[in-house]
């Protein structure tokens, strides 16, 4: 299936920002089931500064800074890109969790040497409450980790509640953890932490999702959300996506921007500014089939919140 994809950030501040320095996400990455045709990212602002590189985890990533006065910036990225459905795996012929745990501990190849970078906690995955026996449960000895992984994503659908108003990009895993509820990125760091307390590799992936409108109603704009799931090393299968937030493995209808630890290490869009003081900040996304016409951006008024 081939997309377009549009996310669209602004940023609207009390006060004047002198400066600001940004490291933006936003370009998809090229996977063995996905292929980037064209993407582009556009500033309302010249800036005084941009480089476009990879980062450490080889994910598209674009550093600029701004120098010039302003109360709103607006960073628009747009790309085209073809999702692939992934191959069928049967979960039963994965390799049983503690043999993966022992190719970690001892690794032999490349492969095997990448996946253990994503055993250790990270700063947004640190935890100190009951995630580890949580997660034991879903590996009984000698079950093939492809299926404890998913049993553990079907838990952790079931168990935890989607609210977009009790979490932020700063609550920790405990937190989560404790209240049973979260966003998409929330549900993805439980996952991650509870993989890695079993001495298994995983990672976090950012990306976006398809969503259909109901039956008969229009598709809204910005109706479809940057998205989270995790990903297990699963041999000999290699890396399995599995969405929490949805209880699905990830396919077609889910596009892949940037993986690494965790949130942190592939927000959309980070930065630093000088001034501003209060600020809200806006974000529309759009994943549409190529075959439909991507629906016009609407006016953001770049107006500063009121006091």
């Amino acid at each position: 299936m081939e997309y377009h994809v549009r996310h669209r950030t602004t940023y609207r501040y009390l006060q004047d920002v002198s400066h600001s320095w940004h490291l933006a996400h936003l370009r998809p990455r090229a996977t063995p089931f996905q292929a980037v045709h064209d993407s582009s990212i556009s500033l309302s602002l010249e800036p005084a500064s941009r480089v476009a590189r990879e980062d450490y985890f080889q994910n598209p990533c674009e550093w600029f800074s701004i120098d010039q006065p302003h109360t709103h910036l607006e960073v628009l990225a747009e790309s085209r890109v073809t999702v692939q459905p992934a191959p069928q795996r049967v979960s039963r012929d994965s390799l049983s969790w503690e043999e993966v745990r022992l190719r970690l501990e001892s690794p032999q190849d490349e492969e095997e040497r990448d996946a253990v970078q994503y055993l250790f906690d990270s700063p947004m995955t640190k935890y100190h409450s009951g995630i580890a026996e949580y997660g034991a449960v879903s590996f009984p000895p000698s079950r093939p980790v492809l299926a404890g992984a998913m049993e553990l994503m079907h838990r952790i659908h079931q168990d935890f509640r989607y609210d977009t108003t009790v979490t932020d990009v700063t609550t920790p895993v405990d937190r989560v953890f404790e209240i049973r509820a979260g966003v998409c990125q929330d549900l993805a760091h439980v996952g991650i932490a509870a993989l890695r307390a079993m001495g298994l590799a995983a990672r976090y992936v950012s990306g976006y999702l398809l969503t259909q409108p109901p039956p008969g109603k229009p598709r809204l704009l910005g109706a479809d959300a940057s998205h989270a799931w995790f990903s297990v090393w699963a041999p000999p299968f290699g890396w399995v996506d599995l969405d929490p937030t949805n209880d699905i493995p990830v396919g077609e209808s889910h596009v892949t921007a940037a993986w690494g630890r965790d949130y942190g290490d592939v927000a959309p869009v980070a930065g630093i500014i000088l001034g501003g003081h209060d600020h809200v900040v806006d974000v529309g996304v759009d994943v549409i089939p190529v075959d439909q016409a991507l629906p016009e951006l609407p006016n953001i008024a770049p107006d500063a919140p009121a006091r």
